[in-house]
């Protein structure tokens, strides 16, 4: 579920490191990330402990680095992100809100005038597509968050996810998300016409090719593409 792990992003600035994403409570990722010196802020992309579950450790091994997200309690954080779009000018760093595989999902946009980054948390992988965590996750909210994704940053962004290798051409990968999206959205419609009634019956046929170890989150998924289509898409 997280192809090579959990990416760690670790930002120098003139005030000490920006971590993004500490990750899973394991030592050893810890005491990587750490070993860069020291950390002003820690900023989470989603509550998620393979992103976040090391936070209480992350805390204590920084001697109390401030760790901020979208919702504090889910992801045992301090205090909440800046609004939407609100750039945190000590850190160079812009807050996007992007619900959909989780709630509280957010990115950020780094931009030195120079080159943009743009940090996707489980929005967008490396490799692979991501869930949509139903009940918690939203399908319209996730289409929503692409659509800002596209226009966010300029076409040649690097993209830096919270899974898998960086993709240089952000706007081009987040295309390649949508036209997913969407053809999934129509397969699971054909599903449907087709007698299928639950998601597992759905997963049954759209994702008969994929490795069934993976079908109940493709299940979540499915769930969330159902709520959407009751909605009226």
């Amino acid at each position: 579920m997280t192809l090579d792990g959990t990416n760690t992003y670790v930002l120098r600035t003139g005030d000490g490191n920006v971590v993004i994403d500490p990750g899973p409570w394991l030592e050893e990722h810890l005491d990587a990330v750490l070993s860069l010196g020291p950390v002003s802020v820690a900023l989470i992309t989603h509550h998620h402990a393979d992103h976040c579950g090391g936070v209480d450790l992350f805390r204590e091994l920084t001697g109390g680095a401030p760790v901020l997200a979208r919702d504090p309690a889910a992801s045992g954080a301090d205090a909440e992100l800046p609004p939407h779009g609100q750039r945190l000018d000590d850190f160079g760093l812009t807050v996007l809100d992007t619900p959909g595989h989780t709630a509280d999902s957010v990115s950020f946009v780094a931009d030195d005038g120079e080159s943009v980054l743009l940090f996707t948390g489980d929005t967008v992988l490396g490799r692979g597509t991501t869930i949509v965590s139903h009940p918690d996750g939203d399908l319209g909210d996730y289409l929503a968050s692409l659509e800002l994704l596209r226009t966010a940053v300029p076409a040649d962004a690097l993209l830096l996810p919270g899974h898998g290798p960086l993709r240089p051409g952000a706007a081009g990968v987040v295309d390649e998300y949508v036209a997913h999206r969407r053809q999934r959205i129509e397969q699971v419609r054909t599903a449907l016409a087709g007698g299928a009634r639950t998601a597992r019956d759905v997963v049954e046929v759209v994702y008969a090719d994929v490795d069934p170890a993976l079908w109940p989150a493709a299940e979540r998924t499915v769930e969330a593409t159902l709520a959407y289509l009751r909605a009226g898409d």
